[in-house]
């Protein structure tokens, strides 16, 4: 049995959803683990962040979340997840101008060495999706 047999609602649901703001690439790629602890946490991501929390859409907007996720994983210096959640609130209609503000609105209440690596991790992603000159190094 896998985690994504349909067996769990939560689990189907948030899969919809993550594909929707992460894409079916990257949800694809990830959702084809290959042990059963790697399913386990799959199921779980999907059941209880996408399934349950981002699933929530009648208290916060998915662009709201976005922007809260953005916030956190850059003071929590999380780079890969940054990166993911800064593309998948592009997906959910923040602007560029928007996801910087968020960044630097962290940096006096994290730190600014998380601020400087938010900015350096947004700045590649920023630029591909606009064309445009974002810092990418403080």
């Amino acid at each position: 049995m896998t985690e994504f047999d349909g067996a769990d609602p939560r689990v189907t649901r948030g899969q919809s959803v993550r594909r929707a703001v992460l894409g079916d690439d990257y949800v694809t790629s990830v959702s084809a683990p290959q042990t059963e602890a790697r399913a386990a946490l799959q199921a779980l991501v999907a059941g209880a962040a996408w399934g349950t929390v981002w699933a929530r859409d009648d208290k916060l907007s998915r662009r709201d979340r976005s922007l809260i996720n953005v916030a956190l994983l850059a003071a929590l210096n999380r780079p890969h997840e940054l990166g993911l959640h800064i593309s998948g609130a592009l997906n959910n209609g923040l602007s560029p101008a928007e996801i910087e503000e968020a960044l630097l609105h962290i940096g006096p209440y994290a730190g600014l060495p998380a601020a400087i690596d938010g900015f350096r991790v947004a700045g590649p992603i920023l630029d591909e999706h606009e064309g445009g000159q974002h810092a990418s190094e403080a």
